[in-house]
């Protein structure tokens, strides 16, 4: 597997990870965003056959990152579950038991529907639409957030699932998941690989990075 590469914003560092994360350096920190755990369980539910493993190779990725870079804490920028509670998140419910010394923190997202006592069972610090740190924020959807009403400098974000498409010499035209950095927020691609995504057309002056077959591709 390709190693991260390494981006500045406002003296610090951060690591792009080719499994669809990014690790803060300074803060000791790894952020992601639209995890959707227990979505597979969901479809389930309601008669579509997904396979449980799509689930569990997005949990085993989550277990990968820990363990390579150490985090103290967990920002997770909104849709870490995907609706009620399914028999899937007894496996979240697990590894957060086995990885509990670290702090997770959840920006809610537009399908973070679980009660607040569940959150609370599995040691998750919820914050409400929005969470700062220094002069960096965090939040689910970037269309959502009005910077000019906080101290931040530059902030995080998800929900918009972004990707960038590209077209082939035989008119054939394939998408990849990116991450979008302008000059103030960053869009970080869907942890899930189980996601649709959106394309983006990148400003001037935006950097894209793309993920292809987990390796990444600065464009």
């Amino acid at each position: 597997m390709q190693s991260s590469i390494q981006h500045i914003i406002a003296n610090n560092t951060f690591w792009l990870s080719p499994q669809r994360c990014i690790y803060w350096e300074e803060e000791k920190a790894l952020i992601l965003s639209d995890l959707h755990f227990g979505k597979t369980g969901h479809f389930r539910k309601n008669g579509i056959a997904v396979p449980q493993h799509i689930y569990k190779e997005d949990l085993q990725r989550l277990i990968e990152q820990v363990v390579h870079f150490n985090p103290k804490k967990i920002i997770a920028v909104g849709d870490l579950f995907h609706s009620k509670e399914n028999k899937e998140l007894e496996l979240f419910a697990k590894w957060r038991n086995d990885f509990h010394a670290i702090d997770f923190i959840l920006v809610k997202g537009n399908h973070d529907i679980l009660p607040p006592s569940w959150y609370e069972q599995k040691n998750l610090t919820v914050k409400e639409g929005f969470y700062q740190i220094n002069e960096f924020g965090f939040v689910h959807d970037p269309n959502e957030f009005n910077m000019a009403e906080t101290a931040v400098k530059y902030s995080f974000s998800g929900h918009l699932h972004p990707a960038v498409s590209m077209k082939g010499l035989g008119k054939q035209q394939l998408s990849f998941p990116c991450f979008h950095f302008t000059k103030k927020n960053a869009v970080l691609p869907a942890f899930s690989k189980f996601s649709g995504h959106s394309i983006i057309k990148p400003k001037k002056g935006d950097l894209v990075f793309m993920l292809v077959n987990e390796r990444i591709v600065p464009l």
